[in-house]
């Protein structure tokens, strides 16, 4: 009995042992349920940061032999050409291989005798990423014509909107106007320019084409070389057919790029750079980095002579003796500042740095910012507190901190002009002082960490506290005379907005003013 009454009450000690471990280990659980929710919220919005670093795998790499304005910096993640801006652009030009490529052998000759009695090209109205207007440089490459000036024409550029002098607003993109026999005349349209640069730079025979119609009844009344024929033109139907089809593929592998003027270049913003001369650029329609270049000509409003130079053609000779030896394309001279250079990366640049006011961010993070973001800022301002701390029992305690934090905020943001609060790996932050850099505007860095997720934060507090001064918990975060103005799209209005809006460099003027 003794042995059975120590044996039950060494049980029974064992039991409330378990049972003071397991409610321990209860409590110690409900107590840091907030802090366990805020790692797996955390856990699971960092996505969005990964697909932003992923994003910035594609960054550009610059040359050394790019021209750069004093005070300028390359950004990391912007409309500068990528790895993946080269990749669609090749697609795009596969997808139109047997066009825009190579020199046809049925063109009129452009340096024989009856040269000077050929037509001139004197104005080519063209948007890059027109269907039709592709089918029309396609054709100018395969004829190796050159045109003295390409004027890009989106719905919002300089000459559809009376903005450039002494030019006439086209009433159909693509137009081309031309000298013929001493005399200018205007071809509308795809089908009206394609007829005359046939007509006069050609020698193709054309052949008439009879209308295939695949029944036995005709099958058999036609004899050998009837059904040759119409086998024939059934193929070449068909093969019409196919290119039409793929006229449409390089708009869909490159959307939005080259269709209209970047805000950075917008004739409603004043002290745009503009050339006095139309730039050089040898070029032909097949080549994926020349496409790039023509895209940043459309979206800088930027006209231009067309020195075409496909593969055979007399102008590779001329382009060799021009570089030393090299007949790479495409190749930009500006008789405006003497610039000669090659590569795509380094002419997108230099046209950045001359004629536009800055060079935008990538619209990967605009569209980021316009779809993600708003998606994602519930649960950025539900997290935010958490992070911070304000799951803790000793509420006194939490809002000590984000009172110290405030005043420091006070205090940074009363020092300088233009303040901005950062992440060290975020993208968006990134771009934003390179931005503010490029723009030549100083400013003051304050950095909460590398990111806002566990273990790479530094500052919780401050992140917390700026919600609760501004509304926005995400960064950057911009202060211009003391006032938060967002981040690099969104915000109050946010960087790029004011920029576009011709209001930001007047805010920051302002702001030192007043310091």
């Amino acid at each position: 009995e003794n042995e059975s009454e120590r044996s039950g009450q060494k049980e029974c000690g064992n039991n409330k042992a378990k049972i003071q471990i397991q409610n321990k280990m209860y409590t110690s659980t409900i107590k840091n349920c907030p802090m366990r929710i805020s790692f797996v919220l955390s856990s699971i919005l960092f996505i969005p940061s990964a697909a932003e670093a992923f994003a910035s795998s594609f960054a550009p790499v610059r040359s050394a032999s790019s021209a750069i304005r004093p005070g300028q910096r390359s950004t990391n993640l912007n409309s500068l050409p990528t790895s993946l801006d080269t990749l669609t652009s090749g697609l795009a030009s596969i997808s139109r291989i047997q066009y825009g490529v190579t020199v046809s052998p049925n063109r009129v000759s452009l340096t024989g005798p009856a040269a000077f009695y050929l037509p001139k090209l004197k104005i080519l109205y063209d948007v890059e990423n027109s269907r039709a207007c592709r089918s029309v440089r396609e054709r100018i490459t395969e004829l190796d014509l050159a045109v003295d000036k390409v004027i890009p024409s989106a719905k919002n550029s300089r000459v559809m909107n009376g903005g450039l002098k002494g030019v006439e607003k086209p009433s159909i993109v693509p137009t081309l106007v031309a000298i013929v026999e001493g005399k200018e005349q205007k071809f509308q349209g795809e089908d009206q320019i394609l007829g005359f640069l046939n007509e006069k730079f050609s020698n193709e025979k054309k052949t008439s084409k009879v209308k295939f119609v695949a029944s036995s009844s005709n099958l058999e009344s036609i004899d050998e070389t009837e059904s040759s024929v119409e086998i024939e033109n059934a193929v070449t139907q068909i093969k019409e057919i196919l290119s039409d089809l793929t006229k449409y593929l390089p708009g869909l592998l490159r959307p939005s790029r080259g269709m209209k003027v970047a805000s950075t270049a917008s004739f409603t913003l004043p002290n745009v750079p503009r050339p006095r001369k139309a730039l050089i650029v040898y070029s032909y329609e097949g080549n994926q980095f020349c496409r790039l270049v023509r895209e940043i000509l459309t979206e800088l409003d930027l006209p231009y002579e067309l020195r075409s130079a496909g593969k055979g053609s007399f102008r590779r000779e001329e382009l060799s003796e021009i570089t030393g030896g090299s007949n790479q394309c495409p190749y930009l001279i500006d008789p405006n500042t003497g610039i000669r250079m090659p590569e795509s990366k380094d002419i997108i640049q230099y046209l950045y740095d001359t004629y536009a006011l800055w060079t935008p961010p990538s619209e990967l993070l605009r569209l980021a910012s316009d779809v993600v973001t708003p998606l994602l800022a519930p649960l950025y301002k539900l997290i935010t507190p958490l992070q911070a701390g304000s799951y803790r029992e000793n509420e006194f305690e939490y809002r000590s901190e984000i009172a110290e934090a405030k005043a420091e905020i006070f205090d940074e943001i009363s020092t300088a002009p233009v303040v901005i609060y950062t992440f060290e790996l975020s993208p968006f932050c990134t771009e934003a002082t390179n931005l503010l850099d490029n723009i030549g505007v100083g400013y003051k860095k304050v950095s909460l960490g590398r990111e806002w997720i566990p273990g790479l934060i530094a500052n919780p507090a401050k992140r917390a506290a700026l919600l609760e001064i501004t509304g926005q918990s995400s960064l950057p975060n911009v202060f211009i005379g003391g006032t938060s103005i967002g981040g690099l799209y969104s915000g109050k209005p946010g960087i790029v907005p004011a920029l576009e809006k011709g209001v930001f460099m007047d805010m920051v003027e302002d702001a030192k003013r007043s310091m």
